[in-house]
């Protein structure tokens, strides 16, 4: 009986419940009787069963009590995405265009005038007086969405007198996401479905909403990279655009604005290519042939050009098919999805000048939208339109066609931007001509967010000097 207890000896120190490990050794016949002596209670041990049938052996077999981590992208569970319409706010609106369904908001200064009257608050509302009449639409960066304009929206319906529109773009806020996007290139750029991921749909939505409010002209207000968009916007309808306020614009200013040469503005060579082989027949058969030579050379030369050229196009094509498709594949949404977790919040601290005033809530307002599904798909088509986006190449480059900017342009800029520094902005000023620069002291990336009361000043001044507004005495209410 002894010896059966022995052999029971390794799976009674293996028992799950004791939580005891041992190597499965035979133990010698020598140490036996004194481990009996020492441990007396495992030979009345011998009449139970070890273990209990109700507790496996093999710790493979028990049953997973810990509970399954869930997915999460900067904080923000991944398993249950909603419809973007669901997470809409109360005065959130929807309109659809070209088969998108947009979000947007508008604060109507009249009926913010209203609430303030029933209120009996009427000195929140100095500038009632003045009145541009004229309505600004917001265009948010990237990343950002309405949220980052809710702390000025109101206070410039007031400002303006007129209605203030913010949209999210798509793949941004609440926009509705798109399960599937035509990238077949086949076909005329008139025939070919518009990518609503692209800069030229960001520009048409905008003159859409220009006429969504029913009127002739607007202020496009753009922040970061939504200073691309009002400009482009301005340059495809120069007369729906009454000026442009940029804000920490993501617009890389020219490096040299010098004019260019009077003996040659078009930059074209002088000598056309029908003078190519053209030879001076008054010269000596030596001087001829050198000449013939010295031209065919010349010829070949820039034929080697263009092919190189066209090589290099071929190149840059191929470059960016094999880059979309990457970008389009699960490694790529996961990389997007592993950048967006990593660095996403610290990119929303570090846009401010002192990170700890964002707090719980603005973190809050800028994941909002990583709730909605489809959002890594869309960001990953946003940023291959990017890069890939080919609407733009046949029109010179944006640094080249800023002096062509006629309307007033104000340039806001915080003296503390991480993510765009001050001295492009003072170049981007230099280089479109009558534009004002204002830089916010203490204010990083967001001066619409961080300075709000300073940013609507400035906008103030702004639309007084160019829209020859005057002060008028605020009239209190009699008593």
């Amino acid at each position: 009986m002894s010896i059966w207890v022995l052999h029971l000896l390794p799976n009674c120190l293996a028992y799950p419940q004791l939580q005891l490990q041992t190597r499965r050794k035979q133990i010698p016949s020598i140490w036996r009787k004194p481990i009996l002596k020492s441990f007396p209670f495992l030979a009345s041990a011998s009449s139970a069963s070890f273990p209990p049938a109700e507790y496996p052996v093999n710790p493979e077999q028990l049953p997973e009590t810990r509970p399954k981590r869930k997915k999460q992208i900067a904080g923000i569970d991944q398993d249950e995405l909603q419809d973007p319409a669901l997470l809409a706010d109360p005065d959130s609106c929807f309109c659809e265009f070209k088969g998108v369904q947009i979000h947007h908001k508008i604060y109507d200064s009249e009926s913010l005038a209203t609430n303030l009257s029933e209120e009996g608050d009427s000195s929140r509302s100095p500038n009632a007086n003045k009145k541009v009449n004229i309505p600004m639409i917001l265009l948010h960066g990237f990343g950002a969405s309405i949220y980052s304009w809710n702390r000025v929206m109101k206070p410039l319906a007031q400002v303006t007198g007129s209605k203030i529109l913010a949209f999210d773009r798509p793949a941004f806020g609440l926009t509705s996401r798109l399960n599937h996007v035509n990238h077949s290139s086949q076909g005329s750029e008139d025939t070919r479905p518009l990518n609503p991921y692209s800069m030229v749909f960001s520009v048409l939505a905008t003159l859409y909403f220009i006429d969504f409010l029913a009127t002739e002209k607007a202020i496009l207000v753009g922040h970061s990279a939504g200073s691309l968009v009002a400009v482009e916007a301005y340059f495809e309808a120069p007369e729906r655009v009454a000026a442009i306020i940029l804000v920490g614009p993501a617009i890389l200013a020219p490096l040299n604005s010098g004019p260019v040469a009077k003996d040659n503005p078009s930059g074209k060579s002088n000598q056309t290519e029908g003078d190519d082989l053209e030879v001076n027949s008054n010269g000596n058969w030596f001087t001829t042939v050198v000449s013939i030579l010295s031209k065919l050379s010349q010829y070949l030369g820039r034929a080697i050009m263009r092919l190189v050229k066209g090589m290099g196009d071929m190149i840059n094509y191929l470059y960016k098919k094999a880059l979309s498709t990457f970008l389009r594949s699960t490694i790529g949404i996961m990389l997007v999805r592993m950048i967006i977790d990593k660095f996403g919040l610290a990119a929303v601290r570090n846009s401010w000048y002192d990170p700890k005033q964002v707090d719980d809530h603005v973190l809050q307002g800028y994941t909002k939208p990583l709730r909605a599904k489809d959002w890594d798909r869309a960001l990953v088509e946003y940023t291959v339109a990017m890069l890939t986006d080919s609407a733009s190449e046949s029109k010179p480059p944006l640094s080249k066609r800023l002096r062509e900017i006629s309307c007033p342009v104000l340039i806001v800029t915080g003296d503390s931007d991480r993510l765009v520094p001050p001295w492009n902005s003072e170049r981007l000023s230099r280089a479109i001509p009558g534009s004002c620069l204002e830089i916010i002291k203490n204010c990083g990336h967001l001066p619409h967010e961080e300075k709000v009361e300073e940013f609507v000043s400035i906008v103030d001044r702004f639309l007084e000097r160019v829209f020859g507004l005057r002060k008028e005495p605020h009239l209190q209410p009699a008593t």
